[in-house]
């Protein structure tokens, strides 16, 4: 059953503790921001109808918009922390994972990292990678198998995992040189974001959950 979200200028609904609190299958210390059900506690900006609700997964397929966390695990801003999710990507699709990120109303989000999704797009920018930053060729994922996506951010260290294997450990360096298109593209804080790349992309996230881990 498909359910669409709602209209971009309309509030986000926070979590309430119950429905934030681990349950009996989340592991210790980390916590569920996505019910599987709703987009409860997310905001979307520009083309709402791209995101949707398919079997317990947030379907990114539509053109360009990106769902931003917005409920209160953390007040929806994190420092340092471990984040999960399971992903699935379909043949030719492009998609991304943004953190220490803002709520923007339209275009590709100016703040914080991407971590891409995408095995088999025209893009060459694989599946794991901080986006233009500390790019992957190659990843250990396939197109059509559900996988998991890791991201652990740490000071200035960031790591992603795929499947529990390390595709990047990436430490920021003082005083970064960046494009200026990039120049917020910077370990800070913020939220989480899911990208909705194109309408020919088809992406799937689930299970979606974080740990955050002390300054």
């Amino acid at each position: 059953m498909l359910s669409a979200c709602g209209s971009a200028d309309a509030p986000a609904k926070e979590q309430t503790p119950e429905e934030a609190a681990p349950t009996a299958e989340t592991p210790a210390g980390w916590v569920r921001i996505f019910d599987g059900k709703s987009l409860d506690g997310w905001k979307v900006n520009e083309n709402p109808s791209t995101f949707s609700i398919e079997e317990g997964a947030i379907v990114a397929n539509g053109k360009r918009a990106h769902l931003f966390y917005a409920g209160e695990v953390a007040n929806h801003d994190f420092k340092n922390f471990e984040f999960k999710a399971q992903v699935m990507t379909m043949p030719n699709s492009n998609a991304g994972i943004y953190f220490h990120t803002k709520f923007q109303e339209e275009g590709w989000p100016s703040k914080g990292y991407e971590v891409q999704v995408n095995n088999t797009h025209t893009d060459w920018r694989r599946t794991g990678g901080l986006y233009a930053i500390d790019d992957v060729r190659e990843p250990p994922t396939k197109d059509n198998e559900w996988f998991t996506q890791h991201i652990i951010v740490n000071g200035k260290n960031v790591v992603v995992k795929l499947n529990d294997e390390i595709v990047v450990d990436y430490t920021e360096p003082d005083n970064p040189e960046r494009p200026e298109s990039m120049k917020d593209r910077l370990i800070d804080s913020g939220t989480f974001a899911l990208q909705g790349h194109d309408p020919g992309s088809k992406v799937l996230f689930k299970d979606i959950m974080v740990k955050v881990l002390p300054d």
